[in-house]
């Protein structure tokens, strides 16, 4: 069985109370597959000031880590009120450039065929670096890189992305907030302008909409909880529907297995092994 694989980079995330902590999809996905009975890897970068804290938890999780240092690692701070989550980026850091790809993160991906890609911000990939690494692979998106701005301060959201970004992906998760930003109207007119053949939309605790093959269909939470917007959730929830439609499941299928998976996750019922 072929692993399936995330690549990004970590954050350096604080609060409010809290010494800073990890953040980024490569974390987040990684305690989510690492429940999994199903090969995966990591794939990603951070300052080597941070590596001690942001990738020691990680390589914990016992899931394969390749590393890389960045000279600058992002940083948000993020204040959680109910499911309404404030950010601030209080650092922009390195992109991943299509070179990179070539030289070593192709070399990490070789065994995989499902591949999730995930921007902490607009501009870490470019079109070129995403061709690269769905070339001969199956690429997912998280649209985290079409909507958030590169620039200090108040994470603010907008529709100014490169529509090339989308050239060569299969997959694109994007947030309830996200879709709004870039497309205005959430509905299946404007998702299909997207011209990805699946597009997933997070809603928190009300679920997600799955757009494929022309279709909107409504993914209830399940269980419904109240932390269901909590970080890291959407992160969980795109490694969990990779996974699941590596194995030949349906978008359907795979977004309902997700939400099973995510809502207990939260719940911290979860298993190991339990949703593979």
């Amino acid at each position: 069985m072929r692993p399936v694989a995330i690549v990004g980079s970590l954050s350096l995330d604080s609060a409010p109370g809290r010494e800073p902590f990890p953040g980024g999809c490569p974390y987040h996905a990684a305690r989510a597959l690492s429940l999994l009975a199903r090969p995966s890897r990591i794939v990603t970068k951070c300052a080597l000031e941070h590596r001690r804290l942001l990738l020691g938890p990680v390589l914990a999780l016992g899931v394969p880590v390749s590393w890389r240092p960045a000279e600058v690692t992002t940083g948000f701070e993020l204040i959680e009120q109910d499911e309404r989550r404030i950010m601030a980026v209080t650092s922009v850091g390195d992109g991943w450039s299509a070179d990179e790809v070539r030289s070593w993160v192709c070399a990490a991906l070789e065994p995989c065929e499902w591949v999730h890609v995930a921007p902490l911000l607009r501009g870490e990939f470019s079109a070129a670096a995403l061709a690269e690494i769905a070339r001969g692979r199956i690429l997912s998106l998280d649209g985290q890189g079409l909507a958030r701005s590169p620039e200090v301060g108040p994470l603010a959201l907008d529709a100014d992305f490169d529509r090339e970004l989308l050239r060569h992906v299969s997959v694109l998760k994007l947030a309830e907030e996200e879709a709004e930003a870039v497309l205005h109207e959430v509905n299946a007119e404007s998702l299909a302008s997207l011209e990805v053949p699946e597009v997933i939309v997070t809603r928190g605790s009300r679920g997600a909409l799955v757009w494929t093959a022309g279709e909107l269909t409504e993914v209830p939470a399940k269980p419904p909880v109240a932390n269901a917007g909590a970080t890291g959730a959407g992160d969980a929830f795109a490694a969990i529907y990779i996974a699941a439609r590596s194995r030949g499941r349906s978008p359907l299928v795979a977004a309902r297995r997700a939400s099973v998976f995510v809502g207990a996750m939260l719940s911290r019922r979860l298993a190991p092994a339990q949703a593979s």
